[in-house]
């Protein structure tokens, strides 16, 4: 066992799921938290998800580290020279952090929410095949005309806001940005590609603002929040090279399939967690009376609960 009653193979399991369903639009908040109820394990909590979520960051900003390098230097420089402000990496700059707002906002704004309610797995058994249905239409009726040049300030704005719906588990932040990257017109790699730079400040700034959590309370703790970290940073690299390289000739469909078989798998250990909690609690209230039955060998007693 490591911390808290979460073992070494569910860290490795969780950040495993983590790095492969970072990035791939298939919810990772959403697998992070079925795979605990179909397996039985308890749920990690939000703050363990948001941590470990810094592994699969580092292995973007270290993919894409010479974009993420001329982005910044561009935009840095252009606050003290006018003449660069229409640069291209300049504007791509402004348009990352105008799309992080709403996330920002919302975050903060519902974090208990999010910490409790939302987390329920039949949500997220919902939110896996309503926006995996959204994915599928984006991506039949998109024009995928568009390159990540073409960026607009409305485009970021409208793909900020379709990030914030993955404060929801099951929506996928990726899944929801890809998406609405596709509805806008862009391929489906340049949407991808925007959407993994997007990625970077609204997750980083998630995982610091619940670091501060993750020692605190019957959390998983800090050794099995560092297993699983470990893992997902391997795990997010090679799942960013596979999915840019397979959206380049494919389309969504395949995760459209399994995000709608996994809502139903989902929906279904949910609702048993639903039942065996009603059934605990309904037993735990009730009254036990014993029935001395003789038609029974030996006279055994009945047990009832009433």
């Amino acid at each position: 066992m490591t911390d808290c009653g979460v073992s070494f193979v569910e860290a490795v399991v969780l950040g495993l799921l983590q790095g492969l369903t970072e990035f791939l639009p298939i919810s990772s908040s959403g697998h992070l938290r079925v795979a605990p109820a179909l397996f039985g394990w308890d749920d990690p909590g939000t703050a363990f998800t948001a941590v470990v979520q810094l592994g699969t960051m580092a292995a973007v900003l270290i993919y894409f580290r010479a974009d993420l390098w001329r982005i910044a230097r561009a935009w840095v420089t252009a606050l003290w020279t006018p003449s660069m402000r229409r640069d291209q990496d300049v504007r791509l700059g402004w348009y990352l952090i105008v799309a992080t707002i709403p996330i920002s906002v919302l975050g903060l704004a519902f974090a208990d929410q999010i910490e409790t309610g939302v987390r329920d797995v039949r949500l997220v058994a919902v939110m896996l095949i309503g926006f995996g249905l959204v994915m599928g239409i984006a991506d039949r009726v998109g024009s995928r005309s568009k390159t990540i040049d073409e960026v607009s300030t409305r485009d970021g704005v409208a793909i900020g806001f379709a990030q914030a719906l993955a404060l929801v588990p099951g929506v996928s932040r990726s899944g929801a940005t890809i998406s609405a990257g596709l509805f806008l017109g862009y391929k489906r790699a340049d949407a991808a590609r925007f959407s993994f730079l997007l990625s970077v400040p609204a997750v980083v700034l998630s995982g610091l603002f619940q670091l501060r959590g993750i020692t605190e309370g019957d959390g998983p703790g800090i050794t099995a929040t560092v297993v699983a970290t470990v893992v997902a940073f391997v795990a997010g690299y090679a799942s960013i090279a596979w999915l840019l390289r397979w959206l380049t000739s494919h389309t969504l469909t395949v995760f459209v399939v399994y995000r709608v078989v996994l809502g139903v798998a989902a929906a279904g250990a949910g609702c048993r967690r639903g039942h065996r909690r009603h059934l605990a609690a309904a037993l735990s209230g009730s009254k036990v009376t014993k029935i001395h039955n003789p038609g029974f060998r030996g006279g055994r007693a009945i047990i009832l609960r009433l």
